[in-house]
């Protein structure tokens, strides 16, 4: 569904990604695990068209997407929940909502909008409240029912359980499992390496803008390297 080959990108001279290749199948969990600046947001950024790729491709659906404007990325369904959150504090919690389908799925707004609230009934229980009065876990599911609300045929995490407590961390890769059990295909973008690899399908390790490991995830929860080099074990 989506293909990365030998993809070089970065910003004006500084290269960070040097010859990233990876994929994401339908209906799967794909984790994508590094530390921070490792390299991975340049890589979600490059996919979704706002950072532009030096050298390599991407591919989505067999059709070439390299360099294409971050609006058409959208219209095929790649759709990217970003690090931070980054709501619209001063709209409510329904307008951040609709405005996910802006660019893809407008006809079906009022479909998706029960679709999301299935899934996230707190966010009902807010639709007029400001988003930036919102807890830091309601706004991270806002942000992915905004990413919902565009019918995403892959959707790309990045780092959602990032400054959530340990008990909103649980209840966050949860709701990421419900997600996928509904066959959306997802690139969940985490330094929180067990429970990522606890739920993913199939895992890949980037350092310094370079996969060093990859694989089931199952078979690199046992890696020896990767136990010792983010798990302290």
């Amino acid at each position: 569904m989506l293909e990365i080959k030998n993809l070089q990108s970065g910003y004006g001279v500084v290269q960070v990604l040097h010859g990233v290749s990876l994929t994401v199948q339908a209906g799967e969990i794909v984790a994508l695990l590094g530390s921070n600046g490792a390299g991975k947001s340049t890589l979600n950024n490059t996919i979704s068209g706002l950072v532009r790729a030096k050298a390599g491709s991407i591919f989505f659906e067999g059709d070439n997407i390299t360099n294409a404007s971050s609006e058409s990325i959208v219209a095929r369904g790649v759709i990217q929940v970003p690090e931070g959150r980054r709501v619209f504090p001063d709209s409510t919690v329904r307008e951040n909502l609709e405005l996910g389908a802006y660019r893809r799925a407008r006809a079906r707004r009022r479909e998706n909008l029960e679709r999301v609230v299935s899934v996230f009934p707190r966010l009902k229980e807010r639709f007029s409240q400001r988003a930036g009065t919102l807890s830091g876990g309601e706004q991270q599911m806002l942000a992915i029912g905004r990413g919902m609300m565009a019918e995403p045929k892959v959707l790309i995490l990045d780092e959602p359980s990032l400054g959530l407590s340990p008990l909103l961390v649980e209840e966050m890769f949860t709701l990421i499992r419900q997600l996928h059990g509904q066959g959306l295909a997802i690139m969940l973008v985490e330094q929180n390496v067990v429970q990522s690899l606890e739920i993913a399908t199939r895992a890949y390790v980037m350092e310094n803008g370079v996969i060093q490991l990859e694989g089931a995830s199952r078979d690199l929860m046992g890696n020896q390297d990767l136990r010792k080099s983010y798990l302290g074990m």
